[in-house]
């Protein structure tokens, strides 16, 4: 085989090997998206930063912490990302690893929104409480656990249904993801802001602690006044009307995701076509 061939064949292989690696990361961040590791994989990479500026700044004592931390990580890393390693190779049993993802559509996350402005609007009317979070890129897995399954299809009338008083599901709270009511009559963690107005109950501490410890859309009908809340990052928005509701939800549920998927299309495998 002429020596031309070789070094081509050589150049080509490192090509597809480049590829291939990427290909698998890019794979990896997609199993772990939508969950906690995420932001662990964030903690890592400070990690990593803050190792890399004190070894320049020789800062010695803080370099060998920040080794020392690398070293051990690895048997570290393997216990906090177990959910999604299983997760990766069951998807790999499957034959779903190499398989192209699809996102949420937009028609379906139209309809889910559309689903929770009804509901909370006959429950307000009624004065029927109701609790319910809206999972997004932080992974709500370990809230879900605490409920009963479901993985329903979402819908105004099975919302409403749950939150019926006296009903076995009507304590705690719905967690919705993909689209899909999960589980109901989940548990999340309640705020200790004293910055809390005393009137406010159990629901709107549990929207606010979730908010706080997650990037989740939180949605709250108050049973004594049927007043509607809305809290994300946080924030709490108190005695909302229906368009004022409305439109929050919409701007950061519809709209935002639009924006998103916009900012990320030219990752997309397909590509947009010109003209």
């Amino acid at each position: 085989m002429p020596f031309a061939d070789v070094g081509f064949l050589k150049y080509l292989a490192t090509i597809v090997d480049i590829l291939l690696v990427w290909y698998v990361i890019y794979k990896l961040m997609m199993v772990i998206r939508g969950t906690k590791a995420v932001q662990l994989l964030k903690g890592i990479f400070v990690i990593l930063l803050v190792r890399v500026v004190s070894e320049f700044l020789g800062l010695k004592t803080l370099s060998w912490m920040m080794q020392n931390a690398i070293t051990y990580g690895f048997l570290a890393i393997i216990i906090i990302f177990q959910p999604e390693l299983r997760r990766a190779l069951e998807q790999l049993g499957r034959g779903k690893f190499f398989s192209r993802s699809n996102g949420p559509e937009d028609e379906e996350q139209e309809k889910a929104v559309d689903a929770i402005l009804k509901a909370t609007e006959y429950m307000a009317k009624r004065r029927i409480g109701a609790l319910m979070s809206i999972e997004r890129e932080t992974g709500m897995s370990d809230y879900i656990e605490t409920g009963i399954s479901m993985n329903a299809k979402i819908s105004s009338e099975l919302l409403i249904n749950i939150f019926i008083p006296n009903t076995p599901l009507h304590d705690g709270a719905v967690i919705i993801q993909k689209n899909n009511v999960s589980a109901a009559a989940c548990y999340l963690p309640l705020s200790e802001s004293p910055f809390i107005s005393k009137e406010l109950g159990t629901r709107h501490r549990a929207a606010l602690g979730i908010s706080e410890v997650t990037d989740s859309i939180t949605v709250v009908v108050s049973e004594e006044t049927g007043g509607i809340s809305l809290t994300k990052n946080g924030e709490l928005h108190r005695d909302l009307n229906m368009d004022s509701f409305k439109e929050l939800l919409s701007n950061e549920l519809l709209i935002k995701n639009k924006v998103k998927q916009a900012s990320s299309a030219p990752w997309n495998w397909r590509g947009k076509k010109n003209g």
